[in-house]
């Protein structure tokens, strides 16, 4: 009996270790998962607002991302295994697409992923989804007729996609990166036949004001 009950004694023991391992794991899941939704939700801000050419609100909300991710990238960090679940990643990849976003519409160098503070393969998908998002903003300065910027916007895309498609390793170390390489390639193929067509026609519209003119 003694046995047995100290058995049961060093049973209870564990179970409160356990459950209290656990419960810390899950309010840091908890706080984690807030803090990551605060991220993605600002760079999405802060990407339309880049759009719209609304720069302080852009910078406004870009600042609040880092600030929410710092904070998620913190409280995972006693939790190795909750911080690889994918959220984290998600939250991280935002963020570089942001910031990635407004270093090329702004002209300003690319952050790396040291300079970011992310993990490579958050960094990697970020700027491959970038360089897609880079799609909008050429098709806004067609539309204004300013073609030139519309072509350096396209080689961004092409410089990028170069690079990142030599990446050649398995998914679970770049995060499924070859997904968003595929989708970028098929949206610098959409972006080549809009750019194409258009300058055709803008030279077109050329020849045949020069044609008018001499006759």
């Amino acid at each position: 009996m003694t046995v047995n009950r100290h058995l049961s004694e060093r049973l209870d023991d564990l179970g409160d270790s356990a459950l209290a391992v656990l419960e810390k794991a899950h309010q840091a899941r908890e706080m984690a998962l807030g803090e990551c939704r605060h991220v993605i939700r600002s760079c999405s801000v802060a990407i339309r607002s880049v759009h719209r050419s609304q720069h302080e609100v852009a910078l406004q909300n870009m600042a609040a991302a880092e600030v929410h991710l710092r904070s998620a990238q913190s409280v995972l960090s006693d939790h190795p295994v909750l911080a690889a679940t994918g959220f984290l990643h998600d939250a991280e990849k935002e963020y570089v697409e942001a910031r990635s976003v407004w270093s090329m519409i702004h002209g300003e160098a690319l952050g790396g992923f040291t300079d970011l503070g992310v993990e490579v393969a958050a960094w990697l998908c970020g700027l491959t989804e970038a360089a897609s998002e880079l799609r909008r903003y050429l098709l806004d300065r067609m539309r204004e007729g300013d073609l030139e910027r519309a072509q350096e916007l396209f080689e961004m895309m092409e410089d990028i996609y170069g690079v990142l498609v030599t990446i050649d390793y398995p998914d679970a170390l770049t995060g499924g990166l070859r997904r968003h390489v595929d989708a970028l390639r098929a949206v610098m193929e959409r972006t080549r036949a809009d750019l194409t067509v258009t300058v055709l026609q803008a030279k077109l519209r050329v020849r045949l004001e020069e044609s008018l003119q001499s006759g």
